[in-house]
């Protein structure tokens, strides 16, 4: 399996290769070169099998079957729930629980299966990896719990100051594992983006310092949240469509992997808040960036949806040169515009709806009398989304992406209704522990800075 940039301009590369590099050295995304043929996935209820068999399609002979099923295994082995993404009955549809991992939120599926592979590389081949994530509060807190004091590893994580919740934060900041950097940036998520890509676009640094990334650029991340697509269709016996709470785009596009790999995937609906990039996206063919407004679902505020990207680079035909000018467009405009074909493709799989703060806690407060369930600000999205595709006509279950436990975000959920979730167990530790984080500008050359000090320090 070989893989390739959206932006055409590298070598064909391996699974290893785009496990560690993450962003293409044109500053493009990885895709497969080719597709693997659809696999009959109707049985495979098992999130290890089924992240297992993902992973090996993608990986080849590079990672056996066997030893991929035994590291998905050791992956969830530290899951709440034994099915580790369970399906749950809500009213008409239904809600897939994928906040049963370390930190809480779906962002844990992923991030266990990485850090393994990894450790499996840097065992195989030596060295060591500074790894660095941007986070807009979850993925940060479980790339942390995934890799704070593995061997050869270090991680240095990037958050937007004073713009997550006071829970994801410190997911991130009390591990006091030697090996974690937290860095709070004067900015915005997309501001922690920009610095990461631009990091990971200087070759030397990357290479002085034996970068690697996370965030869901990295293409076997993408990959590994295909599998919870998978055993929902095949819980549910059929063609489900999904609704995906979205703001980088990673999330909603692997339940377009899991359909390119055959699974019975229907309509991926686009659930976004008040930051709405892709919602005008999909209703005017205009890609268009206008600042980012603060909302109840940080995870979610988001300017530029990076893996809108590899979408686009499918939808024109894998047609390279038609990825670099829109991605030069938006770097010197601001904005591109689709061709109209291609907005047709897209729009042929693909639906969006936002949802206002007010139909956040509107929606909040509903599940929980309807149903007495406590539901995070970001799953809200997702189900306002649901209901108003439902609303619209669609037919067939619809399966939405509860991204988050609702503990994560106890001012948000209070404040809709009125009752204040717990942390489960033992996660209450988190705030008597002292937090350890740096804050800095939103500057790349002050966080490269960082970096190298953190890694001299360690290797």
């Amino acid at each position: 399996m070989r893989y390739i940039s959206t932006r055409g301009g590298t070598e064909p590369a391996t699974f290893s290769g785009v496990l560690i590099d993450a962003l293409a050295p044109d500053g493009g995304l990885y895709l497969p070169q080719t597709w693997p043929e659809a696999t009959d996935w109707s049985g495979e209820t098992s999130m290890a099998s089924a992240a297992a068999g993902v992973l090996h399609l993608f990986a080849g002979q590079e990672l056996p079957l066997d030893e991929a099923q035994e590291l998905t295994e050791a992956a969830f082995a530290s899951f709440r729930h034994p099915d580790v993404a369970p399906l749950k009955r809500l009213g008409d549809d239904h809600l897939l629980e994928l906040f049963h991992g370390p930190t809480l939120a779906f962002k844990d599926v992923a991030l266990q299966i990485i850090a393994r592979l990894f450790e499996r590389h840097l065992k195989a081949r030596g060295g060591h990896l500074n790894v660095v994530v941007a986070t807009s509060g979850d993925t940060g807190g479980a790339a942390v719990a995934a890799l704070a004091g593995r061997e050869n590893l270090s991680i240095t994580v990037l958050h937007p100051h004073e713009r997550i919740s006071k829970v994801q934060r410190r997911f991130m900041t009390t591990t006091g594992a030697g090996n974690v950097l937290n860095l709070a940036v004067e900015g915005t998520f997309d501001d922690c983006q920009r610095i990461v890509k631009e990091m990971f676009a200087d070759r030397a640094f990357t290479k002085e310092v034996r970068l690697g990334g996370v965030n869901s650029i990295n293409w076997a991340r993408v990959a590994a949240q295909a599998s919870y697509y998978i055993t929902s269709c095949a819980q549910l016996g059929g063609t489900a469509h999904f609704s995906v709470p979205t703001g980088n785009f990673g999330d909603v596009f692997a339940g377009y992997v899991a359909k390119k790999l055959g699974a019975p995937v229907g309509e991926l609906i686009v659930a976004v808040n008040e930051n709405d990039i892709l919602d005008r996206t999909l209703r005017t063919g205009i890609y268009e960036k206008r600042g980012v407004t603060p909302t109840s679902s940080p995870s979610m505020d988001i300017e530029i949806a990076s893996n809108f990207e590899r979408l686009l680079f499918e939808a024109a035909g894998r047609d390279a040169g038609e990825v670099k000018r829109a991605m030069a467009d938006l770097s010197a405009y601001g904005s591109f515009a689709l061709e109209s074909d291609v907005l047709d493709r897209i729009r042929d799989g693909f639906r969006s709806y936002k949802a206002s703060e007010a139909d956040v806690a509107e929606l909040m407060a509903e599940v929980l009398e309807s149903h007495g369930e406590l539901i995070d600000p970001h799953t809200a999205i997702g189900l306002h989304a649901a209901r108003k595709r439902r609303e619209d006509g669609l037919s067939g279950p619809i399966v939405t992406l509860a991204t988050a436990h609702p503990a994560k975000f106890p001012e948000a959920v209070q404040a809709a209704t009125g009752q204040a979730p717990q942390l489960p167990g033992s996660e209450e530790e988190l705030f008597r522990e002292e937090e350890r984080f740096d804050i800095l500008p939103a500057s790349t050359d002050a966080i490269k800075s960082a970096i190298r000090q953190h890694a001299l320090l360690l290797f």
